[in-house]
């Protein structure tokens, strides 16, 4: 950069004779004024082998090398500020004098709004889009805090604290809706909380804040009993003729979740080369779950395959190479609603409880080993499946009913 009365410029490279514990090096911005250069550490590292030194940048595109770029191409636009800032005020430019106007600036330069807008905008090509749409309505609840509490539309993240995370978790336990209820339970204030968290996580990674001010807060989760159909209502809804094209395909969707266990874009994600022939001669499905990339593997029960080839020919099966037909969850969702009440079932039906229902009616009870029902749910820990071990208390009386019966 050049201007009338300066030559100007920002590289990185890497100070290769400090390589840290962990094999990487430590990169480094050079301040370029009229000739005279002067150097500030960045406070980030790199493996030498992933770094471009023509381009001033890390190569690749793992997800921790975009990042990298990403906070590197901040640190420059900070130095070009203050560049740009040090001309209008019309000083005597200086490597020097601009690297002290960088440094006083840098830990100004890192509010809490820049950081959720950072965070949303980093994550957003890695996250689902339902996920995504939680840290938008948490990031709206800040801002409505910042206002209305504090007066504000931004704070520095230095001046975050234990009594500001309290006091944020207070805001939201007594916000209403339009009919004056609470418009959050415990555990939607708990989530908000949690994602609140996560960002400043990222602000410790990225060294934007020293302290961490959620260092003694504790989340207080409420457990919750997992819904699920017991077998009568699951029959219910299976036999029920439903004369209205679009409920019965709902349905349909629905009872092969119940009998496979996959979550709902788990489902409108198979496609036909998921169905696979296994070594038991029987047809199996393999894939992965989205939310996790957890791998999936298992023999396809009969009223699975049913659905399978009930809509092997329709219309909308085939569509991006898909497997089965689809909606959106949302409309998916309010038609299950419909059909609740068409076979007068009181819960409330979602798409999840179906994988609920696999999980304990169709599996557990039945004397599935927890470890299979695991496996097939594609959990990541036992624990997490034995949350369900805990609502089958009635194949336990069964079980004890028999055992008694044989001791008599």
């Amino acid at each position: 950069m050049k201007t009338a009365n300066n030559t100007f410029g920002v590289i990185f490279y890497l100070k290769k004779y400090k390589v840290n514990q962990n094999g990487k090096t430590p990169i480094y911005a050079r301040i370029t004024v009229n000739g005279a250069r002067i150097d500030i550490a960045t406070k980030r590292s790199v493996e030498e082998e992933n770094w471009n030194a023509p381009k001033g940048q890390a190569k690749g595109n793992r997800q921790d090398i975009t990042r990298l770029n990403s906070f590197l191409e901040i640190f420059r636009a900070g130095i070009v500020d203050c560049y740009h800032e040090l001309l209008l005020q019309k000083k005597f430019i200086t490597a020097e004098l601009l690297k002290e106007c960088f440094i006083g600036a840098d830990q100004s330069e890192f509010t809490l709004c820049k950081l959720m807008d950072h965070h949303n905008q980093d994550q957003a090509e890695l996250l689902e889009t339902g996920t995504m749409k939680n840290y938008f309505t948490t990031q709206k609840y800040i801002k409505d805090f910042l206002k209305e509490k504090h007066k504000t539309s931004d704070k520095y993240l230095s001046e975050l604290s234990y009594r500001f995370i309290t006091d944020f978790e207070l805001y939201l336990r007594k916000l209403k809706d339009n009919s004056g209820e609470s418009a959050l339970g415990n555990n939607g204030v708990m989530k908000h909380i949690e994602r609140f968290r996560k960002m400043i996580n990222l602000a410790i990674r990225l060294e934007w804040i020293d302290k961490n001010p959620f260092i003694a807060y504790k989340l207080k989760f409420e457990k919750v009993e997992r819904q699920f159909l017991t077998k009568e209502e699951l029959q219910r809804i299976e036999n029920k003729e439903l004369k209205i094209g679009r409920l019965e395909l709902v349905r349909d969707l629905f009872v092969f979740s119940c009998y496979t266990g996959l979550a709902y874009i788990d489902t409108v994600n198979l496609k036909p080369s998921h169905i696979v022939t296994g070594m038991d001669g029987e047809y199996w499905m393999v894939t992965s779950r989205q939310k996790n990339s957890n791998s999936v593997k298992m023999p396809i029960l009969p009223k699975a395959y049913a659905v399978i080839e009930k809509y092997k020919d329709h219309p909308k099966s085939g569509a991006n190479g898909a497997l089965l037909p689809s909606f959106s969850n949302q409309k998916l969702n309010s038609y299950l609603k419909e059909i609740a009440d068409l076979c007068e079932i009181t819960k409330p039906l979602t798409f999840h409880i179906a994988r609920h229902t696999f999980a304990t009616t169709v599996t557990l009870s039945n004397g599935v080993p927890i470890e299979s029902v695991s496996k097939m749910l594609g959990h990541t820990k036992l624990t997490t499946t034995q949350i369900y071990a805990k609502v089958v208390d009635r194949k336990l009386s069964d079980d004890m009913a028999k055992l008694r019966e044989r001791l008599k």
